[in-house]
């Protein structure tokens, strides 16, 4: 089911692609995105009714009656559009799609990405993610590639391209011969529309070599005043709250990520400080037990778990003082993972009581 709280995952290879899309075959292609649960090992059909595509854009069924057969049409156009993929080794290219089943009579398609995109949505190791509800305002394909790129950097904060790429990357390398015709048209109306419309802003200054622009430099930061994505910026509360509150708030997400030594995100840490009710202590504590736990795979479901049920330390068999002074066991928290994002349902009860009778394998 078409969800506009749904994750998009997306390997960086395929965020940094060159690709040659109209707005609303690239709104298909991240609405069929959304659907791709990255744990799975191998692709599905992925359905999407036309109703829930139109509620998804905002299109009004009634005065669009055409709808179906624009997407019919669209999707169609898609089987032939090629992505190509920037390796190590040198481009690889593919098309998007292997196949689209239509069902006239329930007003829906079957989508099949290509397989050879596989490594590229599942099983990822270096990727970007973002809501799907973050993008279904932009109106401009530059946009949308453009946020996918800057949000890649969202946490370093900033990101440079030489000019010759950035062109490339958004598909004009052959229009705008003068730089004030490709700012004008491009990125100023680029930094407007994702400004106002997403869970980012990026501001942009020009790098000069002699007279000429050779590169741009983006700054991007959460978007506190059109942020739609409150829990994954974790930066922004409803206006109920003073900015005092708020500045406390963001203060307590900072501290509970400096407790850790594993990079873990603004989302994550909200997960954690909503299951300890704020208390700071119970975190710290918690994770005193995850340092000298073996096998942990998702640190952040493991510490929500450990909470939740009170961990308590584990009589090992060494001396007191000793980096293992916990009972070794290993432990497969990645469902609980899948569960903070929305993307699978858990044993976690189960797994918890096997935690507390120490049998887990």
């Amino acid at each position: 089911m078409l969800n506009e709280d749904s994750w998009i995952c997306k390997d960086n290879r395929l965020v940094n692609a060159s690709y040659k899309l109209s707005i609303g075959e690239l709104k298909l292609i991240l609405a069929i995105s959304s659907m791709v649960n990255p744990f799975d090992e191998k692709f599905k059909d992925y359905v999407i009714t036309i109703k829930e595509f139109a509620k998804l854009l905002g299109v009004n069924l009634s005065t669009n009656k055409n709808f179906y057969s624009r997407v019919k049409k669209a999707s169609g156009i898609l089987l032939s559009k090629r992505v190509t993929i920037h390796e190590k080794e040198g481009d690889f290219q593919t098309v998007w799609l292997s196949g689209i089943q239509y069902y006239d009579n329930e007003g829906k398609v079957a989508v099949s990405f290509h397989p050879k995109l596989i490594k590229y949505y599942l099983q990822l190791q270096k990727y970007t993610k973002y809501r799907l509800k973050n993008i279904t305002n932009l109106n401009s394909e530059y946009s949308l590639k453009l946020y996918e790129a800057l949000k890649q950097y969202e946490k370093i904060g900033e990101r440079i391209y030489e000019l010759k790429d950035l062109k490339k990357f958004l598909g004009v390398e052959n229009e705008y011969d003068r730089f004030y015709d490709f700012k004008r048209r491009i990125l100023l109306i680029t930094q407007k529309e994702v400004s106002e419309k997403t869970d980012i802003s990026f501001e942009f200054e020009e790098i000069k070599e002699g007279r000429s622009i050779k590169a741009i430099r983006f700054y991007i930061k959460a978007n506190k005043t059109k942020n739609k994505a409150v829990d994954e910026a974790c930066t922004t509360l409803e206006d109920k709250y003073t900015n005092k509150e708020e500045k406390h708030f963001i203060e307590l997400i900072n501290e509970v990520k400096s407790i850790f030594k594993e990079n873990i995100e603004g989302l994550e840490a909200k997960s954690i400080l909503d299951t300890a009710k704020g208390n700071i202590n119970i975190i710290k504590e918690k994770y005193e037990i995850a340092k000298v736990t073996p096998g942990i795979k998702g640190i952040v479901g493991w510490m929500c778990d450990a909470i939740k049920r009170d961990y308590q330390q584990l009589k090992g068999k060494v001396e007191n003082g000793s980096f293992n002074n916990y009972e070794q066991r290993s432990y497969d928290f990645d469902k609980l993972e899948k569960a903070l994002l929305g993307w699978d349902k858990t044993k976690e009860d189960e797994v918890g009581e096997k935690y507390q009778q120490g049998t887990i394998e």
